[in-house]
């Protein structure tokens, strides 16, 4: 039977001894005291999981297990104890507290019974949080707490390595599983190994496995073919992914929604979406209902090609579908209408998402204030954010949105009393919201302000970009302000914000001017080098 050759040993080097030794006493989280009140009389092991799974705070929950091991009369953890605690810890990546109660589970007297879905879910979360290897060492160490380790706790541990981009050690203990385990692969198994070699651009190798899988008694499946085909897809090549379409068909499989999703997708990255939509007019034909990820491949694909009528009826049917579209699929639809000239229609659109119960976020939010102020329209873009307001909490970036195009059609006014607003509640502005009302004022013949407004981001913290610099330095220079236009210069010296290009604009500005020029230079020279 084919199989890449893969060093079985490679994952050898992993086993710990220490995996199970106290790692972190449990000293501090023992209390004289109940850790919570009221706390119950009687206490059985039912009603602390339930205790325990309720509970928010993590080392309180810890707390709670504890006391109850050493202080509540009468009672004794068992396993299902031992689970609810390992699984919340282990859930919120409290690493250490699970090792020292995986050793004291391991050496409990008298010794208690545990099942594999313990360890599943600890595999299972190590992994979530990129430690690969800690979950290869309770792999290997499941024997040790009388436990016969399963082909679930396999196939885990490989979806655990495949996330973790560890492609090679999914051939080694697919190809070592039963020797070295006593585990005998399943379709699923198989499947996972396909999946790793899909994603290690393996995908000739991975069609031969497809081809040996029925020596091992098994049947490749939908999943199998769908692997493979995504394979293909996402090396661009179409020709190859219709193979094993047909190849699929030959032996039986219907594609599904996921299988036609997966082709859709590689067509539109390849911009033949001519032939994308004739592979979704199949999928209708042949009864299969598209969902919201079938939507979101077609309707990016038409946004990207400046289709934008066609993406707004496909994105009407999605909500009439009742699939709720996420936030990006959003702004790629508003940005194309408003791209096409369709503000007007954007904006119908978001009172009709609104009417759809789809709730609109900061992000779509921003990006549908930028084009009303593209188009001119400040006022309504700041009706729009006064309607969001009443209901959610504007992040930085709608402010910034707002106050940037209120800036750029001088309404500086308004630009104000938004800036107001946004420091009332606590928002900090940033370096860009700085940069964005400097610009403004300057740009409308507020120099001295805008030169006051850089102070103070200055001492703030922030830093002014380059342009900034310029603009007011250009602004100065127009109304004679010279001391105040070398100012700028020290300020940008200072910053070490300013490259070479900055440098010959400021000097050439000052080109003529023997006196002032030499005081540039003195500034040049007392400053940090140029970039």
């Amino acid at each position: 039977m084919f199989f890449p050759r893969v060093n079985a040993t490679r994952f050898q080097p992993l086993v710990a001894p220490r995996l199970f030794s106290a790692a972190a006493p449990l000293l501090k989280y023992c209390t004289e005291k109940p850790p919570i009140k009221p706390w119950p009389e009687r206490l059985f092991p039912k009603r602390l999981v339930s205790m325990i799974t309720q509970q928010q705070n993590i080392d309180l929950a810890l707390q709670i297990f504890i006391y109850a091991g050493k202080s509540h009369p009468g009672f004794t953890h068992n396993y299902d104890t031992y689970h609810s605690i390992l699984f919340k810890l282990s859930r919120a990546r409290a690493f250490d507290p699970v090792e020292s109660l995986l050793a004291d589970l391991r050496k409990s007297y008298p010794p208690i019974k545990c099942g594999e879905n313990l360890f599943i879910d600890l595999l299972r979360n190590y992994g979530l949080a990129g430690r690969f290897e800690t979950s290869i060492r309770i792999f290997l160490r499941i024997p040790d707490f009388g436990v016969k380790r399963s082909v679930r706790s396999l196939n885990t541990l490989l979806n655990v390595l495949i996330q973790n981009r560890k492609f090679d050690l999914v051939h080694a203990m697919f190809k070592n599983s039963k020797e070295s385990f006593g585990i005998t692969p399943n379709i699923f198994t198989c499947n996972l190994l396909v999946k790793a070699l899909c994603k290690k651009n393996d995908i000739e190798i991975a069609f031969k496995v497809l081809d040996e899988i029925p020596a091992m008694g098994l049947v490749p499946n939908l999943v199998t073919y769908t692997t493979i085909l995504g394979g293909y897809v996402a090396r661009g090549d179409m020709e190859a992914a219709k193979k094993v379409l047909g190849k699929m068909l030959d032996r039986g499989w219907d594609p599904d929604v996921i299988t036609y999703t997966v082709l859709m997708d590689g067509y539109c990255k390849l911009g033949r979406f001519s032939e994308a939509a004739e592979v979704m007019d199949d999928m209708e034909r042949n009864e299969i209902e598209p969902n919201e990820v079938t939507y979101g491949v077609m309707i990016g694909a038409l946004c990207k090609e400046k289709r934008s009528g066609e993406a707004r009826n496909m994105f009407d049917e999605m909500l009439e579908r009742s699939f709720m579209p996420d936030s990006s699929l959003c702004c790629k639809v508003i940005d194309a209408l408003c791209e096409d000239h369709k503000v007007d229609e954007a904006c119908t659109l978001w009172r009709k998402m609104l009417k759809n119960n789809c709730m609109p976020d900061n992000a779509l939010l921003s990006t549908l204030i930028h084009w009303l102020c593209k188009e001119g329209r400040v006022s309504e873009a700041r009706k729009l954010f006064d309607e969001f307001e009443k209901g959610s909490i504007p992040s930085l970036m709608t402010y910034n949105t707002l106050i940037s195009g209120m800036c750029e059609k001088g309404a500086l006014t308004e630009a104000g009393r938004l800036w107001d607003d946004m420091v009332e509640r606590k928002c900090k502005p940033n370096a860009f919201t700085y940069n964005v009302l400097i610009e403004g004022l300057s740009k409308n013949g507020n120099v001295k302000e805008g030169v006051r407004v850089l102070e103070e981001m200055l001492e703030n913290g922030c830093f002014p970009n380059k342009t900034t610099f310029l603009i007011l330095f250009e602004g100065l220079q127009k109304l004679g302000k010279e001391e105040d236009a070398i100012k700028i210069v020290s300020m940008a010296v200072m910053s070490g914000k300013v490259d070479r290009e900055s440098w010959e604009l400021f000097l050439k500005k000052f080109a003529g001017e023997v006196d002032t020029g030499v005081l540039v230079l003195k500034e040049l020279l007392r400053g940090s080098s140029v970039s």
